[in-house]
């Protein structure tokens, strides 16, 4: 039988005592996992789409390990992308459910390994249990490149039915849309639009877009300067 001590009684500060010492269990943050080029290119392009969209208001993961069972370290994915909404983007190594909330949308972009497992029926199942209300899936190298989508019903994870390349978000202002691409076939991307003519941009896409702005204004700022110029020179041509 355990007697509390007069200390422990007197002083209900003070650091509980325990029957064993306990056992720690072990989060991974990160596994060493082959990617091609191709995958690479197409999982950082939606990480980054999505950031500068929502990091305001959402943090956004990128194969990252999700955890959703304390007891179980097993049980957890590393999806592609994934985006949790109502915290500030900040960094951090992995995601545990039961202390930051379920992400609402998850994004797995298929490999080949995924579809030689043929474990995809599995994975939903997980993003079942992991809790997200949407689950996005983009086949790059299926011809022509494929989108499905998964929505949480009454409890389970059921897949939309989709009529072509784009579908609209239930979690996000937004609709996935596929675009060509010239480096790698075809990429995920988000768009304010369904028909994908007003795409969240990458940094990249931003940068040149401010480019072109500033060489605008100053092709403006010449030609008002020339005009200038112009009308002086028929004033003085006039006066003389």
């Amino acid at each position: 039988m355990v007697v509390t001590t007069p200390s422990r009684a007197s002083n209900p500060s003070a650091e509980p005592r325990y029957l064993r010492a306990p056992v720690p269990v072990h989060f991974p943050t990160s596994e060493s996992v082959p990617e091609t080029g191709h995958h690479l290119r197409q999982r950082t392009t939606l990480w980054e789409v999505l950031g500068l969209a929502f990091r305001e208001r959402a943090t956004i993961g990128c194969d990252q390990f999700v955890y959703w069972d304390p007891t179980d370290p097993r049980q957890c994915l590393a999806p592609d992308a994934f985006v949790r909404l109502g915290v500030p983007n900040k960094p951090f190594p992995s995601w545990k459910v039961w202390e930051r909330g379920a992400p609402e949308v998850a994004v797995e972009i298929l490999s080949s390994s995924d579809k030689r497992d043929r474990d995809l029926d599995a994975k939903v199942d997980k993003y079942r249990r992991m809790g997200v209300r949407e689950l996005v899936v983009f086949d790059s190298e299926h011809q022509p490149p494929t989108l499905r989508v998964w929505d949480s019903v009454e409890g389970d994870l059921v897949e939309r039915a989709l009529d072509g390349s784009a579908a609209p978000s239930r979690c996000l202002d937004a609709t996935w849309i596929i675009v060509p691409d010239e480096e790698v076939g075809a990429l995920l991307r988000l768009s304010r639009d369904p028909e994908g003519k007003d795409l969240f941009p990458t940094q990249a896409e931003l940068t040149a877009e401010a480019r072109q702005a500033a060489d605008l204004e100053r092709e403006k700022r010449a030609a008002a300067e020339q005009l200038v110029l112009e009308l002086k020179a028929e004033l003085r041509r006039r006066g003389g």
